[in-house]
């Protein structure tokens, strides 16, 4: 049965500039415009710009939202501060429904405290259903903005210095100043924006949230900014090989609805002293039982691709299946990640990989695969995620 494409408010952008469009999550986007190695180097090397409005928007105002959240999610939020973001699962009682970024937005002008989200697209329509479904009947609203915002991620060593440098000098201040995984509000372009210090590329750089309507002229205007200083234009393809080469988790690939996610790495997402929420006993039993594999980078001894599925064997014993893979444009070899057995999980220890039937000789390699020059230091808080 056919079906119409969700669209966001750049999809002529991208259709008038060359950008081969593809089916998403349910909506039409970008894969990539010229060559996805180009795109995912230009990142590297200068700046990348993504359009990432296809993922959800919510909005929770409330006297009660901070609380009531702190029900519902893994992670606890209800003292953080204003301008802080957070990473965290959404479970019910027997699934990981997804996982998304919390951020305390500043109150409201009659001292209304507020909250956001960010979830996948992919699961932003059952997360809405369900979070409507445990609404209190009072003192907490619920709102999806999806559909009234763009969001623009720009990403890489020049990131910051472009987009400050399309903001008011005050403006620019603030957003430099920002730690990672903080949020603050800007004018971009001449635009009211949410700017936050995330990413899901392994590089520093903002993630800009605008109204729909002035979505186009702050990518144009970003563009144009950067352009001349290496930035490009990226879709999906060079997303996917960044996040992969960053070492972080894709829903539906290494995080999936039954996942353990102390065996992704993941512990930190779940706070489990002094509070409960939808599924809390299921993963204080996954924290005290060890789970059997675990997941892990793996460097294979060519280029040819290792995929999702492929099995990962050690002379005739299978050890282990890969979630995620592809050539590493910045390694030049092909990595993937992979859940394998516990006793061969240690760093260099040698596996093989089912490509096709044909074996790949691999080595066990810690993640991240890539990790920035000058990386800030990364606290507790700030765990990388999705935006899936």
């Amino acid at each position: 049965m056919s079906h119409t494409l969700l669209q966001t408010p750049l999809v002529g952008w991208h259709e008038s500039h060359g950008g081969r469009m593809v089916d998403f999550a349910g909506w039409r986007m970008p894969v990539q415009y010229a060559s996805i190695v180009d795109e995912h180097l230009a990142t590297r090397r200068a700046a990348g710009m993504f359009d990432v409005s296809h993922m959800g928007r919510l909005a929770i105002e409330g006297p009660g939202s901070a609380g009531w959240l702190e029900s519902l999610l893994t992670r606890g939020v209800s003292g953080m501060p204003v301008g802080r973001c957070r990473y965290t699962l959404v479970t019910d009682e027997s699934r990981i429904l997804d996982d998304a970024l919390v951020a305390r937005e500043p109150d409201a002008a009659d001292g209304t405290p507020r909250m956001s989200m960010v979830v996948n697209a992919s699961n932003r329509a059952r997360v809405v259903e369900w979070l409507k479904s445990r609404l209190p009947s009072a003192g907490v609203t619920l709102v999806d903005r999806t559909f009234d915002t763009a969001m623009i991620a720009v990403q890489g060593p020049l990131a910051m210095e472009i987009v400050g440098g399309l903001c008011p000098a005050a403006d620019s201040l603030r957003i430099e100043a920002l730690k990672n995984y903080q949020a603050t509000s800007a004018s971009v372009a001449g635009t009211p924006a949410a700017v936050s210090r995330t990413g899901y590329t392994g590089e520093d750089g903002v993630e800009v949230i605008v109204p729909a309507a002035a979505a186009a002229a702050v990518w144009e205007a970003i563009h144009a900014a950067g352009a001349p200083r290496g930035l490009m234009a990226c879709g999906l393809g060079a997303r996917d090989t960044l996040r992969l080469e960053a070492g972080m988790p894709l829903y539906g690939h290494e995080l999936r609805e039954d996942s353990d996610a102390f065996s992704l790495g993941l512990g930190l997402a779940i706070n489990l002293e002094g509070r409960t929420f939808p599924g809390s006993g299921r993963f204080a039993a996954f924290r005290d039982r060890p789970a059997g594999r675990v997941r892990v980078g793996l460097t294979l001894d060519s280029k040819r691709s290792a995929r999702e599925g492929h099995p990962v064997v050690q002379g005739d014993r299978e050890v282990g299946v890969v979630t995620s893979g592809s050539f590493s444009p910045t390694l030049e070899r092909a990595v993937a990640m992979a859940m394998v057995d516990r006793d061969v999980a240690a760093q260099g220890t040698a596996v093989d990989v089912l490509v096709r039937d044909a074996r790949q000789a691999a080595t066990v390699t810690p993640l991240p695969f890539y990790r920035r020059s000058h990386t800030e230091q990364k606290s507790p808080e700030n765990i990388p995620w999705q935006q899936r």
